[in-house]
């Protein structure tokens, strides 16, 4: 491709040709993508997304003006004026306001007028058109928070730097690279097709067990349902009572084990901790038809006594993640039902729910509508494709986790930066169908757990009897698990609970190592009724919760032991199956 970059000069036949040439060789690329499908029997979308915006850019329409160049500045200009007719119409002020929205970082939406026009009208009509829902009269809360929703995905959607022809910075690389941006965005965006899922982060640089979730240890357990890992320990004594880690079963354990210095599994075992992880199972057909039961029964209870005569103790920390959390919950209440509360000396929980009266926007995807589309995916395996519920949480912060890799991989033709968190969140793991069903019914819309409707093994869940003292983290940034969704868990344990509200969100606000001096954490000492009431009165803390966790921890039991015998993996009762982190994490 040439170097020029000077975008005033007249187009000359030799640029025509090679804009024609570009077009030809984006239709063919199409063309061989669609002749493959056919080939593999996989789906090819109708619509694909953000690209509908690329023909007008080449295609030269009777009285057009002569070069390429112009063709894409009247194509702004034209919008500009489309916008700033709907702006007047809905009695917008002038456009004027400051921005601090990364999407309009660059200088080019600020230096030129046309692209200054265009990025403040938009963000006068979002700012009207989601003012407007909270105006809208005659709503339940149900219906306006879906209407809020839909509003925000629409406007996102909508934004100007989504589309080749508004956005500045796509135009100049166009200019610049004479099309080769768009070549190579379109063949990124061909192999999201492909792979069903949006790229966000440089393929190839991370893997499993190279240089994510290598802390060392052993499987020294596997079952249908997990893999039991133990890590080895890296100090001479370690806490007697051992901990127990059960992560989310949407998700991939080592979010809690990425790279080393941001690995809470590696601080643990640095602070003395005898660890052990749950590595659940990716679904498949032979535990499709799997149920609460089995998670609670043949999951963290077998989990528990597994550990308990290994390591010959009493009792075992827990710690629940997310999903992982709601479950433990259930836990916990059946083993008080059952008089067998002190397996369990402690139990923390990580932005988990029991109560979804305010679950937040994940309550959006709980109506009939899903009920009847996860039956649809579901029917013919019984598992669902994990890359569908990474969709759905993508589609949470649409702006950051969909929209800016379609600006960045596909209109820019640029690689996204590789980032180690973003590997694990595109990491999808199956789900089981009748479970996961079951799950959005029964919790997010019925609220079954809280109302005692809820029974595992013929016995009922009574969370209210649950007294294990307990370590409730939140972030309060959440946008999955909302803080005052979290805090809720204080209203129904009648144990010594600690709550902590945590900088950033679901995910940064829990893997936020204490090297890393990013963020802070609230405490609240004194009794506080409400989650407001906490704020209230709450002390901050510079940097990780992890310290206050431990601290926490070991004042529940301080008592140490020799790292030896069975506290060294695969030396005790259980031999080493494996290596961690074991294959069941590397399943697809």
């Amino acid at each position: 491709m040439t170097d020029k970059t000077d975008t005033d000069r007249p187009q000359t036949l030799e640029d025509w040709q090679h804009w024609t040439w570009v077009m030809g060789r984006a239709q063919q690329m199409l063309l061989e993508a669609w002749a493959q499908s056919l080939k593999t029997g996989a789906p090819w979308p109708t619509s694909p997304p953000a690209w509908g915006a690329f023909p007008p850019a080449f295609v030269a329409p009777p009285g057009a003006p002569a070069d390429p160049t112009s063709m894409m500045s009247a194509g702004a200009e034209a919008w500009a004026k489309g916008l700033d007719t709907w702006g007047r119409m809905m009695g917008l002020n002038p456009p004027g306001a400051e921005t601090r929205d990364r999407r309009f970082a660059a200088p080019e939406w600020s230096d030129n007028p046309v692209f200054d026009q265009i990025r403040q009208t938009y963000l006068a009509l979002s700012d009207r058109l989601l003012g407007t829902v909270d105006e809208v009269e005659g709503l339940d809360q149900e219906s306006r928070a879906r209407l809020q929703f839909a509003t925000k995905s629409f406007v996102d959607a909508m934004s100007p730097s989504n589309f080749a022809l508004t956005n500045p910075q796509v135009l100049k690389k166009t200019i610049e690279t004479r099309g080769e941006n768009l070549l190579k965005g379109l063949a990124n965006m061909l192999k999201d097709v492909a792979a069903g899922q949006v790229t966000q982060t440089k393929q190839g640089v991370f893997e499993v067990g190279k240089n994510l979730a290598t802390t060392p240890g052993k499987v020294v357990k596997e079952t249908p349902l997990y893999q039991l890992i133990q890590y080895t320990p890296t100090t001479d004594k370690v806490l007697k009572t051992p901990v127990v880690i059960f992560p989310p079963w949407i998700n991939r354990f080592y979010i809690l084990d990425l790279t080393p210095e941001k690995s809470f599994v590696k601080w643990c075992v640095d602070e003395g901790i005898s660890l052990f992880m749950v590595s659940w199972k990716s679904a498949d057909e032979t535990i499709a038809d799997i149920t609460l039961d089995d998670y609670v029964l043949r999951g963290q209870v077998d989990a528990i006594d597994t550990i308990r005569d290994l390591l010959d103790v009493e009792s075992v920390h827990t710690i629940g993640y997310c999903v992982a959390g709601t479950t433990l919950a259930t836990t916990l209440a059946l083993l008080d039902a059952r008089k067998q509360q002190d397996r369990v000396k402690s139990a923390t929980f990580l932005t988990a729910q029991v109560d979804f009266s305010l679950a937040g926007d994940l309550k959006l995807f709980a109506g009939e509508e899903t009920m009847a589309l996860l039956e649809q995916l579901t029917a013919e395996k019984g598992y669902l494709d994990g890359r569908y519920m990474a969709a759905t949480f993508n589609l949470l912060r649409g702006r950051d986790l969909i929209w800016n890799y379609v600006v960045n991989n596909y209109l820019l033709g640029e690689e996204p930066p590789p980032f180690d968190l973003l590997q694990w969140n595109s990491d999808t793991t199956n789900l089981p169908g009748k479970w996961h069903r079951a799950y959005l019914e029964d919790l997010y819309k019925a609220n079954k757990l809280v109302a005692g409707e809820i029974t595992v093994d013929g016995t009922a869940i009574d969370l209210s009897r649950v007294k294990t003292p307990a370590y409730i983290q939140a972030g309060r940034e959440d946008h999955i698990a909302p803080p005052e969704s979290v805090w809720k868990i204080m209203d129904h344990f009648a144990g010594d609970n600690r709550f902590v509200l945590a900088g950033s969100g679901h995910i940064a606000g829990v893997v936020n190592p204490p090297s890393a001096q990013k963020y802070c954490y609230w405490v609240n000492d004194t009794p506080c009724g409400t989650l407001a009431d906490f704020i209230d009165g709450a002390e901050q803390h510079k940097g990780s919760w992890w310290p206050d966790w431990a601290r926490w921890l070991k004042a529940q039991d301080g008592a140490t032991v020799v790292a030896k015998g069975a506290r060294i993996p695969g030396e005790g009762r259980l031999k080493a199956v494996e290596d961690a982190p074991g294959r069941y994490v590397k399943e697809r």
